[in-house]
């Protein structure tokens, strides 16, 4: 879609949809009242506005409903599972090959974190569905241009001639035209291999992983290597005129000591918060992983002996460094997994909803969900030795300092789910999810631990997919969950 027409949805048909949702994104939305109907709204787009429109997505959302008992969840599936490709997906061509943008929602910027989620839940409907597959290989293709453009940005505009975000106009930084923000985060370039890897293994299509593709591929193994700073602090640095110490790094822009013990500096959360110690424990997780899969991409699809083998040498090395470096002793709960590190001792004790977290770990195959270590970790992140896991009376659950104190993030609530095997956890994570849209019918970024009706970000397509997601893979694996009474 031109540059116009989709700044015209925006402004038009979008808010139009959002208003349906509750109201027009960010803190405009704080204050709605919460909702007192039994049934929620159906609130997807006429189907003559959408974006995009998948044949197997529309197929599968009511296969799913009928073996939901609950009207209200049932709803709720139907608006989120869609969501991504309803209202925040162009498709367009890029040297004749498909290319597609991805905003976040609210907010006419796409992130390589973000993205790589939103579309990440329909991956498995892609194979029998040519124009879904077309789409994602769109997105793989420009999060490839994207990196190459700057591996250390972690949201970029439509194009380049878009200026920043508004937000990030005025930081201190090295500015590529095409860049929204340029906060450098570990996951950021684990999410696109993540989803790289699940698309060549839900589809077996190798069309979008040419010569770009993997000199992209080599620029994160060559981003990561420079970035666990064995030569210094190297090239990145990032300051901001800021009132919350968040949004910016300390010490000339290159964040808080760390010693170089071997694992990854990453300078911002995937909240897009600075991190306090720059050793982020969950997203070198992550790094493991994303390497690991990167090296069999290489090795089986690109070709290249050499790229598998740096990409397996990083992330044993990483591995290795985390065992000795990314564990800390709780007074209760004992020996776990820290949030952040610094290698000279310290560590930081909490966790915060957005993925990579602690939590979410699991979720991302960092470990396994009956691993000791794991349940240890994760039993400390669902308790009040969390400093951001709030319990209230609209729901409990983990937040994070991005919103502030005694907010919930809904995405942490799916994460507990999509963690455990306890079926009564579960269920009880369905009901706060259920209850807590404040009747719209569609998932925030967080809300109000006593009064759901109090929210932020109206228009949030990672949470509304990542719902769909849940209930998709409930619906296949435990299916008596969704058939029984919800209570």
């Amino acid at each position: 879609m031109a540059e116009m027409s989709r700044r015209d949805w925006l402004k038009g048909a979008g808010a139009a949809a959002a208003v349906a949702q509750g109201g027009w994104g960010g803190i405009a939305a704080m204050g709605a009242a919460p909702a007192k109907e039994p049934v929620l709204p159906h609130g997807r787009p006429a189907k003559g506005s959408r974006h995009f429109t998948s044949a197997a997505v529309d197929a599968l959302i009511p296969r799913v409903q009928k073996g939901i008992s609950d009207r209200a969840l049932a709803t709720l599936f139907e608006n989120c599972f869609p969501n991504t490709l309803d209202t925040t997906v162009w498709l367009g061509s890029f040297d004749s090959k498909p290319d597609t943008y991805v905003v976040t929602g609210d907010i006419d910027a796409m992130w390589l974190r973000d993205s790589s989620a939103q579309v990440w839940p329909y991956l498995a409907l892609a194979k029998d569905d040519a124009p879904l597959r077309e789409l994602l290989e769109g997105v793989i293709r420009r999060q490839a241009r994207m990196i190459l453009l700057d591996p250390y940005a972690n949201a970029f505009m439509h194009d380049a001639k878009v200026a920043p975000l508004s937000w990030a106009d005025n930081d201190k930084t090295e500015y590529h035209p095409g860049v929204g923000e340029r906060k450098w985060e570990v996951d950021s370039l684990c999410y696109t291999i993540r989803l790289a890897h699940g698309y060549w293994r839900a589809t077996a299509d190798t069309l979008p992983f040419d010569g770009q593709w993997k000199e992209a591929a080599w620029t994160i193994v060559r981003t990561f290597r420079a970035q666990q700073r064995k030569q210094g602090k190297g090239l990145y640095s990032f300051e901001r005129k800021s009132a919350a110490p968040s949004d910016t790094l300390p010490l000339g822009g290159f964040g808080n000591p760390a010693r170089p013990v071997g694992m990854i500096f990453s300078m911002f959360r995937p909240s897009d918060d600075a991190c306090i110690y720059p050793l982020f424990v969950p997203a070198n997780k992550f790094a493991v992983v994303s390497l690991r899969q990167l090296a069999e991409m290489a090795t089986h699809v690109a070709g290249d002996a050499k790229l598998a083998a740096a990409a397996l040498e990083l992330a044993a090395e990483v591995e290795r460094a985390l065992e000795l470096h990314g564990k800390t002793h709780h007074p209760r709960h004992g020996e776990i997994w820290a949030y952040e590190v610094d290698g000279y001792g310290n560590a930081l004790m909490m966790d915060d909803a957005n993925a990579p977290g602690l939590v979410s770990m699991a979720y991302l195959g960092c470990c396994g969900m009956a691993d000791p270590l794991y349940r240890r970790t994760r039993e400390f992140a669902l308790s009040e030795a969390n400093p951001y896991f709030f319990k209230g009376k609209a729901a409990e659950g983990i937040g994070g300092p991005h919103v502030g104190l005694n907010m919930v993030w809904p995405m942490g609530i799916m994460y507990r789910a999509l963690t455990t095997a306890d079926e009564v956890e579960i269920r009880q994570c369905l009901r706060w999810l259920r209850d807590t849209t404040a009747g719209t019918g569609f998932m925030h970024e967080a809300f109000d631990k006593d009064d759901a009706g109090k929210f932020t970000r109206s228009w949030f397509a990672w949470a509304n997919t990542l719902f769909g997601e849940l209930v998709v893979k409930l619906a296949g694996e435990r299916s008596k969950l969704l058939t029984e009474p919800l209570g």
